[in-house]
């Protein structure tokens, strides 16, 4: 058992956002619990392939080894992105924490506005999601698949390789990017990924003390709209590189929870809201999911592995 004057290991990915994030929670935990905590880099399969994540089956690409080095002891636990994390439960680690989350929303960086760019435009992103909902507000730009951390996406930007890409409003301020951003979108306009802006903290389940640690950085609130969302995406049986948007918040003591799933053509969409206790978010994602499949989203969700790649 690790004591104060043994720093507690922190599993994160090397990149410098997932560094960075890492960071922040280490010294929010060690204001908290009084725990000296060091960071500890790990190589993941999503960071050495150069695939696209839709490829490679993105469910767990960021995730995997982060879990064999908690379940070897080799650290005592691990930050995620709670986006990358597939939705069904892993044997022998508990999800202790998910601290305040970050705006989810997505972003637009480059010159000028997506409304304003002109006919033709070529926007990367890596995300089905995404490349569905640009489609469907603006069919006539061309969307381009990338991959690569945050700087090499812009770096395409400030080379005229692209005019814009799209990615996640929280990554781009915990990185000192948000000068690059030209517009914010509304989840009116643009439905998040389940759990985008959220982290997730994991340790072994077996370690009761991490456990109650940890969860000094819990917030009932973020967890309850994660859940939420995470369990839309469990029913349709989606992984996180499908073309599934979530976004759940407290309104009224309420928890209101909208779903969309979009063709891969941005032209059909199946959008939906419900609202429930807060308290029983897992309900509240399944009533939504079941709706969803009522109305056809499996077939839309069908459609993405028929796209060309």
């Amino acid at each position: 058992m690790s004591t104060a004057r043994e720093p507690l290991r922190l599993g994160t990915r090397k990149s410098l956002m997932a560094m960075t994030q890492s960071g922040l929670v280490a010294d929010a935990l060690s204001q908290r619990t009084g725990h000296m905590v060091e960071l500890v880099g790990v190589t993941t399969q999503g960071d050495v392939s150069k695939a696209l994540l839709a490829q490679i089956g993105g469910t767990g690409v960021f995730v995997n080894a982060l879990r064999d080095r908690l379940l070897s002891g080799e650290v005592d636990f691990a930050v995620h992105s709670l986006k990358d994390l597939p939705t069904g439960p892993a044997e022998g680690i508990a999800l202790a924490a998910i601290p305040v989350r970050d705006d989810p929303r997505d972003a637009l960086c480059g010159p000028c506005k997506l409304a304003d760019l002109p006919r033709g435009a070529r926007v990367g992103t890596g995300s089905p999601r995404r490349v569905a909902q640009l489609r469907a507000l603006r069919s006539d730009i061309e969307v381009v698949p990338i991959r690569g951390n945050a700087d090499t996406r812009l770096r395409k930007v400030a080379d005229g390789e692209l005019d814009a890409v799209v990615l996640a409003y929280a990554g781009l301020k915990r990185i000192g990017r948000l000068a690059d951003v030209a517009e914010v979108f509304d989840p009116d306009q643009m439905l998040p990924a389940p759990g985008q802006g959220a982290l997730a903290l994991e340790c072994r389940a077996d370690r009761a003390d991490l456990v109650e640690l940890l969860a000094a950085v819990d917030d009932p609130a973020s967890r309850a709209a994660v859940t939420a969302e995470r369990t839309v995406l469990a029913v349709l049986e989606a992984g996180c590189s499908a073309p599934v948007g979530t976004y759940a918040a407290e309104v009224e003591q309420k928890l209101r929870l909208t779903a969309n799933v979009v063709g891969v053509d941005g032209a059909r969409q199946i959008r939906l809201s419900a609202s429930g206790h807060p308290d029983w978010p897992d309900e509240l994602g399944r009533e939504l999911a079941r709706r969803l499949l009522d109305q056809g989203a499996d077939q839309l969700m069908g459609e993405l592995d028929d796209e060309p790649r």
